[in-house]
Formats: C-alpha cells, sequence, structure tokens
C-alpha cells in the first residue's frame, strides 16, 4: 500500500472516530502509539482541538506525528503517555503520595531536583522535578 494511500486510509478512520468521540465524552483522550512502541495521548475532549493531516505528518493539538511511524489509535479514559512528566503538569491536589526512586515516601517540601514517582487520582506517573 502507497504512504499516500495508507495515510488517506488513517485520516478518514480518524475523522470517523472524532466524529463518534464527540458524541461520547467518556474517552477524552485519542492515545497515538507508534512503531517503536511509544505511546503519546492528545486531549481531545475539547472542541477546539485541531487536526491537520498533510502527506507525511498528522498534527493532533499541539503534537505531531510522522504518518511512516504510526502503530495505531485509539481513544482511551486515561492519559497512556509514554515517559516521565514535568512535575508542572501533576496538580498539587491530585497528588496522593509521593516516592523517590529508592521507594521512600517524601513530602513535597523535600523534593530537590530529579525524578520521583507521584501517585495521583489520575494514575502513578514518574516525573522530573528540575
Amino acid at each position: 500500500m502507497s504512504v499516500m494511500r495508507k495515510a488517506l486510509l488513517i485520516f478518514l478512520t480518524m475523522m470517523a472516530a472524532l466524529a463518534v468521540h464527540a458524541e461520547d465524552a467518556a474517552y477524552p483522550y485519542l492515545t497515538i502509539e507508534l512503531s517503536d512502541g511509544t505511546k503519546t495521548s492528545v486531549d481531545v475532549s475539547s472542541a477546539t482541538v485541531s487536526l491537520d493531516f498533510n502527506e507525511t505528518t498528522l498534527t493532533i493539538g499541539q503534537q505531531t506525528f510522522v504518518v511512516g511511524d504510526l502503530a495505531k489509535m485509539y481513544f482511551t479514559t486515561t492519559d497512556e503517555t509514554s515517559g516521565i512528566l514535568e512535575l508542572s503538569l501533576v496538580s498539587g491536589n491530585e497528588i496522593i503520595a509521593i516516592y523517590d526512586l529508592q521507594g521512600r515516601k517524601v513530602s513535597r517540601d523535600q523534593m530537590s531536583r530529579g525524578i520521583y514517582v507521584i501517585k495521583s487520582k489520575n494514575g502513578t506517573r514518574k516525573v522530573n522535578v528540575k
């Protein structure tokens, strides 16, 4: 299948999926999985999220993907983004517990620069404190 044909098929699938999603707000994230296994979730619950497509790239909101690297796309109830988040992306009132990489529970005041595991209402994430 040619790249253009594959890209068109992906685009049409996404447009149909976004139309279905607009009727069901139970799935606020569109998760993109790349061929290397990494995942990026884009919040599509807002009516202002834009989707732009050209021959080689797909842009959803602020995220851009190379069409040839796409493995699959699906709607989810939670953010499935792979990797380490910045602490600023985790709301302070959502934090239940904070752990250092040795597994010790720490308070927000004890945090210095480094990587921490933060348990919040929305799940557990690794975060980077700069």
